[in-house]
């Protein structure tokens, strides 16, 4: 009898995973024709700085505490991913930004999971800035926490990550309470935090009350990821 009941509860888990596999390829439709993009052109002209110069290397720290989370070596910011339990965030100190386009190049090693904060507060990135999300999530359904998207508030169009070790761009946009994001040349998200008016997601702040000047920064989320390219234009 008790073998029969065993049996029976390992068929049971079986089909359930299976039926849940199912559902998820279904959903992930992977036969599906889907839009794939490309890095696009560091940007040029008047206006443009890059943080990752000379002159601007230096000013990238960690706000969140002392440890060693990041080096910047042959025009890279390589966050090396030893964040386990405490997030923690490599942030520009040169002076803060209000309005502004900004490019930067990323890639990623498998399962990572970081961000781009902007607006940030040294003491509090995650409560008074936002996060344009930076995830391995290649070939996966757009979500509201996937590549593109402002973290669990608003949701890309589409996912154009790119595989991992591959190679991803970000332009962004940002102007007032507006905000606008290319990934890899495509146009994924445009949204309007002035219409925030109320909590949205996790976060216990309405985004329209946010800050609307800050730093920026990039998080490790204990996974493995390389910048480059970190160009802004303020506006």
């Amino acid at each position: 009898m008790k073998k029969v009941v065993v049996l029976s509860v390992l068929f049971t888990l079986v089909s359930v995973i299976a039926v849940l596999g199912a559902a998820r390829y279904v959903k992930q439709a992977p036969w599906k024709p889907r839009p794939e993009g490309t890095p696009t052109p560091t940007p040029s002209g008047e206006g443009w700085v890059n943080l990752l110069d000379e002159a601007n290397s230096p000013q990238w720290k960690n706000i969140t505490d002392d440890s060693e989370i990041f080096e910047i070596k042959d025009g890279e910011l390589h966050i090396f991913g030893r964040s386990l339990t405490t997030l923690r965030y490599a942030g520009y100190t040169g002076r803060t930004f209000g309005n502004f386009d900004l490019h930067l190049e990323f890639r990623l090693a498998r399962r990572t999971n970081s961000g781009v904060f902007l607006r940030v507060r040294e003491n509090d990135p995650v409560r008074r800035g936002f996060e344009v999300q930076v995830l391995d999530d290649h070939g996966r359904p757009p979500s509201m926490t996937g590549t593109g998207s402002l973290y669990d508030v608003a949701c890309p169009m589409f996912n154009m990550a790119r595989p991992a070790g591959e190679w991803n761009s970000y332009d962004i946009s940002v102007q007032d309470r507006r905000v606008a994001v290319h990934v890899n040349g495509w146009k994924v998200l445009d949204t309007d935090l002035a219409q925030m008016t109320m909590p949205i997601g996790k976060f216990p702040l309405a985004f329209a009350e946010l800050p609307i000047e800050g730093m920026i920064a990039l998080q490790d989320h204990g996974g493995e990821a390389w910048f480059r390219n970190i160009w802004i234009r303020p506006l």
